[in-house]
Formats: C-alpha cells, structure tokens, sequence
C-alpha cells in the first residue's frame, strides 16, 4: 500500500496576516517625527555632547526608535514589539513629563529650574514642548489606545528600572570625570554632588527609584484593567456578512 508523501504547510499559509493598521502606524510615525525633532533642534541649538547626556534626551531617543518601529511593523502588518521594551519606553518618557512638570518647571519644588526654562525661546521652546509634553503624552496615547492589554508583567516593573540605573551612573562617573565649572557637569540638580554630596545624592537615587517603580507597577495595573481598543482583524465586513446566509 502506498501512502501519499505528508507535506508540511507553513504556519503563514495557514494563518491569515495580520491587518494592516494605517492609524496606528499613522499615530506612532508622528510621535516618534516629534521626538525626533526635539532631538535635532536641541543638538542644532546646543553643544551635542551635552545634550546627549541628559535622561530626557534618552528617553526620547527611546521613543523616536521604539515608536518609529512600531509604526512600520503596524503598516507591514508585523505583530507588536515585545511588550517589555513599549512599556519601559513609556515608563520612561512618562517619567521625563512627570519629573519635569512636577520637580523641575514648578516654582514650589526644592529642584525647580522654573526662571531657567521660562529664558527658553524660539525653537528650543517648541522642542522643550516637544520633548517633555508631546512625547511623553503621545507615548501614552499609544499604550492606552492602539495596543492590547494583558500583556505586562510584574516582573518588568522591576527590568525597567535598569534603564534610570545605567542613566545614574553615567551621570555621576560623568561628573566625576569632569572639572569644576564644565557646562551641565551634573545634568540634573538631584544628582549634583557638589551640592547633596555622594550620601544625599543616593538618597535622591532611591526616592527617585521607588518613584519609578510605583509608576512601573501603575502601569502594570493599568494595562490589566483597560479595556482592549477595536480590532478590525475582528470584525466582519458587510460584504462577508451578506455572504453569510
């Protein structure tokens, strides 16, 4: 008895592609264009050196990157990034515009750069809008209403805060090598150690950190209880539906 040669059917034969997802790709591409041109602007503007070493301009480059992948994964019908790098983008740009709006651009704060941010005009006004407002709005945009819930973990709360850590460090071995005088020695005021010393500076880091990760499990939690945004891989077209008789 012969028995017919079983050939094998790849997976992509079987499974329909993904949709295409012109909104999301659409949305995703402006964010991360926003970011993008906050960075140039602020290079064009200012010395790129110095520039490169605060955690805002990081985290924006997070997003110009992340979201700008995703935008084209959206549109070549790609499943999603990871999970654990589009939420640790957005705890981290979530941080930039909560950190800066509440801490540095708030007269009643102890670190407050009020008077310094309000001197800013022309284009380095709109790119601090851009970098510290757009981007970390958008970011969540995003995550609230153009991704699945359900799929973060407890566990990334804490992957997360490697991110703020390896930024901590650069920013004190930066001071460090730097002398006394060096334009932004220490990009941030929580991190100067000419003012708070190395034991103030790590009692910052610490409040700094719990912060980050309260956010962290925050958006956890959020991810679990929001509800999933419309999917049209999900609905019925009314030219199928009519064929369903």
């Amino acid at each position: 008895m012969i028995t017919p040669r079983s050939a094998t059917v790849p997976a992509a034969a079987v499974a329909p592609p993904a949709p295409r997802r012109p909104y999301a790709a659409a949305f995703r591409a402006l964010v991360a264009l926003s970011a993008l041109t906050g960075l140039v602007v602020e290079c064009v503007h200012g010395n790129v050196f110095v520039v490169l070493s605060f955690f805002t301009i990081w985290s924006n480059v997070l997003v110009a990157v992340v979201l700008g992948w995703g935008a084209t994964r959206a549109w070549t019908r790609r499943p999603p990034l990871p999970a654990l790098w589009t939420g640790g983008v957005l705890l981290c740009i979530a941080a930039v515009g909560l950190v800066f709006h509440l801490v540095l651009d708030n007269p009643a704060s102890e670190f407050n750069q009020a008077a310094e941010i309000a001197r800013l005009g022309g284009p380095r006004a709109v790119a601090n809008q851009l970098l510290h407002t757009v981007t970390p709005l958008g970011t969540a945009l995003d995550f609230l209403l153009l991704t699945a819930p359900g799929a973060l973990r407890l566990r990334h709360a804490a992957q997360w805060l490697a991110v703020p850590g390896l930024y901590l460090a650069f920013a004190l071995v930066r001071g460090a090598l730097l002398s006394p005088g060096s334009a932004a020695r220490y990009t941030y005021p929580f991190v100067d150690v000419t003012v708070h010393g190395y034991a103030g500076v790590l009692l910052n880091a610490v409040v700094l950190g719990a912060a980050f990760y309260l956010l962290g499990l925050a958006i956890v939690g959020l991810d679990r209880i929001r509800p999933a945004p419309p999917s049209p891989e999900y609905r019925i077209s009314s030219e199928r539906a009519r064929g369903l008789k």
